[in-house]
Parts: structure tokens; sequence; C-alpha cells
């Protein structure tokens, strides 16, 4: 068998091609290297709130109006996609401040 033979092209063009799949795969499900969407921040807000045990506490409803509030504001896209992975962490000491702040103001409407 050579190394030039036909039928070892479509195969190993398919090994080469695995781990850009592979790579364009785990971005789109973490949200890539854009903004994410109030739905993603929703989930991983619900998750964050589950975490910390208030997941009875807070709603789906009360996770999507935060997460609204979250996409629609300044916070750093990393702060959000942090958010969306279901971490309870900010990018740098501005966007924490500015997270605390946007739940803070929006409890009433939110959660009231």
């Amino acid at each position: 068998m050579k190394l030039n033979d036909r039928n070892l092209r479509p195969t190993s063009r398919l090994l080469m091609a695995l781990p850009i799949a592979a790579l364009a795969f785990s971005l789109a499900a973490c949200g890539g290297p854009g903004r994410p969407s109030a739905g993603d921040v929703s989930e991983g807000l619900g998750q964050v709130f589950e975490d910390q045990g208030m997941g009875d506490i807070v709603t789906d409803d009360v996770a999507d109006c935060f997460a609204e509030k979250l996409v629609d504001s300044d916070l750093s896209d990393e702060t959000l996609r942090y958010i969306a992975n279901g971490e309870d962490k900010q990018a740098n000491e501005d966007d924490k401040a500015l997270t605390t702040k946007i739940i803070t103001d929006n409890l009433q409407e939110c959660a009231g």
C-alpha cells in the first residue's frame, strides 16, 4: 500500500479534520467568542443559583429576567460567558460591581 493511495486520502483527511471539528463544537457549546444569548446566560445563572442552594427560590422566569438585564448591560462578553457556563465569576472588579448592581437594581422587577 502506498502513502499516496487514493483509498487512504478520505480517511486521512477525516482524521485531520477531527481536531478542527472538535474545536468548533467546543466553541459553539460555550457560546464561542461572541456575546452569549440571554437564554444561555439564564441557564448558567440558574446553575449558579442552584450551586448556592437557591435553586428552589429562583425560578426560570426570574433567571430569564436577570439574564436579559445582564446581556443588555455593559458587562463584558467574558463575564457573560462565565455566567453562561454556570460560573459565579467576573472578568474584573468593574464587572463584579456592575453584576451586583444589575441584580440589586432589578431585584424588585425580576423577583418581586
